[in-house]
């Protein structure tokens, strides 16, 4: 580890600056500007949607066009430029919307200036600030130690190491890392862009998924495409221009071709369903970090929970004092609360103590023993070398007596929270804590049992405690559990995982552990929580989700955060995420039929030598009409099956016939229409007669089941697509189908197209797709 930078001079750690001295750090820039943003900036967004390489390449064929002076070849920009537009006001909208909604979940820091303890929001944290840390707290910068009681740090985003670390006085703690146990009086010495984590260009802020599945499989699809386009291209205009010898002519087939390889709103499209799908998300006040998360979350199969918290309310209540050996329930309350007050601990536990009527031990501390999820107790030794423990039966009581031991038991069973304490090593009591399921606990568990997702509980409770909680929040455990402090290290955890549903008394460390052995195991983990202890957890799964208001690390971890802390939202988030993947899927197969056969057809002529068979305009409000309006309509849909992961797949089953279709036609237009000396503007014509009407066929293929708002879309649609054949249109270059001389050519089209087409989908679908491994 880098030493930290030492400060010039040290800051009264009782006072703090003065406002004065603040205002002169601000002068210089010493303030703690955040290089993570939560979201890009506007010029980013429309740099993004503007500045792609098929947008670029939609240019230079809109020059070559132009220069052509066949201008109303130009109309294929209108869908180019709508698709910028409309990508544009929805990421911005999105943006807006999860910039506001994160300014609820902005974190302040306790800063002592002018001698008064002050909230200071992160970003307003100047150098040489003294802050006051406390368990549960992200490190907002770099510092040294000014004070402590008992701190101890978690380095695993910046080392990878996820020991525990104490700091003592003079010691540097980093940004980016966080507090695991006790509280501290800190220094600030390197902020802003000029910490520790800043100067490794922000590795612990770097996402865990920056690109989606989805995106990756697209991102693909666009990498053969950007290495076929330009040489296919390329070659179609010299095999034209020699054929022909006419340069305008092979422009306006060689745009044709290049125009239709391009699946020009797919990528758009899928951007557009992610930040929507977060929009949709942030309105029930859910704030979004990451964009993959929502199609990570849907895919989902095993969500890990922890229990304090997430399945209960966290409002936890004493409902009864056990004392042993001679000891007073008075003299019980004292020792808690005095170990209490000694951690000046706020979790659930230490709240729920501070409740109880009595008046804390009155004795000098000499030494605090702070809580950490780790050891799971605290205390503190007195002036007289006294030592009081407080904390989980199994790790500070030696060798209990059977009676002791079925009390214990007995009292988890009945699902309590069982708390000792302890003066030097003998036990005064026994406090017993009740908390309370979550109402709506019981029904959102039941509909994601439903929705084939397997729930586990990962907690540092007692096991049976946590089973008691699990069956009456619905869980079915049927005392499926394991008490994970009797696990040795060298223990099998993918055996584990495998074998129970319920993990207690769980290290932080272990429960990041039972994830990676999960993973290995083959499946896509969530992990809600709400504490410190379940950072690590968090940062190991797959997606992540906190509840908001109990720890800023387990926060700043997750993909999502609940800020209404109402986990029926989970239902929400998940049918959210299926939404996005499964309409993304649905309606990608409409953009590469038109990839698929674009490439095929400029390599069919190019081997030919004949020119293409018709030009961009005639393309345009076809690709309008069955693309470019249905998927984005489609695209917000009410779609929340689980997802099958085959992505290929599904697109195929309707891309690959539809082209193939497409092909065989043309080819037999252009063949036929060479021997019968049919005009070109004929033959074209007819060509992207056939393109509508593949279209058609594989749009009602996707839309089902056709409820009543699709019926309409595509009724409205393909009137327009009737009116547009029927009485044709110089503005596209498209000719009327009531040509008496052809229109025999149309009928037989209009009746083979749709046997046709699901004959190939039968053929493909049976003899081809089904032996394919799509993985």
């Amino acid at each position: 580890m880098v030493k930290i930078k030492k400060p010039a001079s040290y800051t009264d750690i009782d006072s703090g600056l003065s406002s004065e001295a603040v205002q002169s750090k601000i002068n210089q820039g010493l303030t703690n500007v955040q290089i993570k943003k939560l979201s890009r900036s506007i010029p980013q967004i429309i740099g993004s949607n503007l500045f792609t390489l098929f947008n670029l390449l939609n240019l230079a064929i809109a020059i070559l066009i132009f220069w052509t002076g066949s201008y109303r070849n130009l109309f294929f920009l209108g869908p180019v430029i709508a698709n910028i537009i409309i990508g544009s006001f929805q990421e911005i909208r999105s943006k807006l919307t999860i910039d506001k909604i994160s300014l609820v979940n902005t974190h302040n820091f306790s800063a002592i200036r002018n001698g008064v303890k002050n909230d200071v929001k992160i970003e307003d944290l100047v150098q040489d600030d003294i802050i006051i840390l406390k368990r549960g707290d992200t490190i907002p910068a770099d510092g040294i130690v000014c004070s402590t009681n008992g701190l101890q740090t978690n380095e695993s985003s910046i080392t990878g190491e996820s020991d525990t670390i104490t700091k003592e006085v003079g010691e540097p703690v980093y940004s980016g890392s966080f507090v695991v146990a006790g509280q501290a009086k800190v220094q600030l010495t390197q902020v802003g862009l000029n910490s520790f984590v800043s100067q490794l260009s922000s590795a612990v802020s770097k996402d865990k998924r920056s690109v989606s599945v989805l995106m990756k499989i697209i991102n693909n699809i666009i990498k053969i495409l950007t290495y076929t386009i330009v040489p296919i291209g390329l070659l179609l205009f010299f095999r034209s221009y020699f054929q022909n010898g006419n340069i305008s002519t092979s422009i306006l087939g060689t745009s044709a071709s290049v125009i239709g390889m391009i699946p020009e709103g797919l990528v758009l499209l899928t951007s557009v369903a992610l930040a929507t799908g977060a929009y949709n998300l942030s309105k029930k006040n859910i704030l979004v970090r990451s964009l993959s998360a929502i199609e990570t979350l849907a895919r989902v199969d095993t969500l890990c929970l922890d229990k304090t918290g997430t399945i209960t309310t966290g409002n936890l209540n004493v409902k009864e004092i056990l004392s042993y050996n001679d000891f007073s329930k008075e003299a019980i309350i004292q020792a808690a609360l005095k170990i209490v007050e000694a951690t000046k601990e706020t979790n659930a536990t230490a709240l729920a103590i501070k409740k109880l009527d009595g008046s804390p031990l009155e004795t000098e501390i000499k030494k605090v023993i702070p809580f950490s999820s780790e050891t799971k107790y605290s205390g503190f030794i007195d002036q007289n070398g006294n030592k009081y423990l407080m904390g989980a039966p199994e790790f500070i009581i030696n060798n209990p007596s059977n009676e002791l031991d079925n009390t214990i038991q007995t009292a988890a069973k009945e699902g309590f929270r069982i708390i000792a304490v302890l003066k030097q090593d003998t036990l005064m009591g026994l406090i017993k804590i009740s908390d309370e399921v979550r109402k709506q606990a019981p029904a959102t568990f039941k509909y994601l049992n439903n929705q084939g997702i397997d729930l586990k509980i990962i907690s540092g409770d007692n096991p049976v405690t946590v089973a008691n909680v699990a069956k009456q929040a619905g869980i079915d455990s049927s005392n499926n559990y394991i008490d994970m402090s009797t696990v040795s290290e060298k223990c099998d955890y993918n055996d584990l995982v495998d074998k129970y549903k319920i993990f207690g008394r769980v290290r932080p460390s272990q429960k990041s552990s039972l994830i990676k052995a999960m993973q290995e195991n083959g499946l896509t983990v969530g992990m809600t929580g709400d504490g410190v202890n379940d950072v690590l957890a968090m940062r190991q799964s797959d997606c992540s989700i906190a509840i908001a208001g109990e720890s800023d690390a387990a926060e700043a971890s997750a993909d999502f955060v609940l800020l209404n802390r109402n986990f029926d939202s989970m239902i929400f988030m998940l049918n959210e995420g299926r939404r996005v993947i499964n309409n993304v899927e649905r309606v990608a197969s409409l953009y590469l039929i038109k990839t698929i056969y674009s490439v095929v057809l400029a390599i069919i002529f190019i081997i030919l030598g004949t020119g293409y068979p018709f030009q961009p305009s005639q393309l345009t409000p076809i690709n309008a009409l069955t693309v470019g309006i249905p998927t984005f309509i489609l695209a917000l849909e009410p779609n929340y099956t689980p997802p099958a992961g085959r992505f290929m797949r599904n697109v195929m089953e309707i891309a690959l016939p539809a082209a193939i279709c497409n092909i065989l036609l043309i080819c037999g237009i252009a063949f036929f229409g060479g021997k019968m000396n049919i005009p070109f503007t004929i033959t074209s014509t007819q060509s992207v007669f056939v393109i509508g009407l593949i279209g058609y066929c594989a749009l009602l293929s996707i839309s089902k089941p056709l409820i009543n708002r699709k019926k309409v879309m595509i009724g409205v649609s393909f009137a327009i697509f009737a009116v547009l054949f029927i009485f044709g249109t110089s503005l596209f270059g498209i000719q009327s189908i009531l040509d008496w001389r052809y229109i025999f050519i149309y009928l037989i089209i209009f009746v083979i197209i749709w046997p046709l087409f699901m004959f190939m989908r039968e053929v493909l679908g049976r003899r081809v797709f089904s032996k394919i491994n799509w993985k």
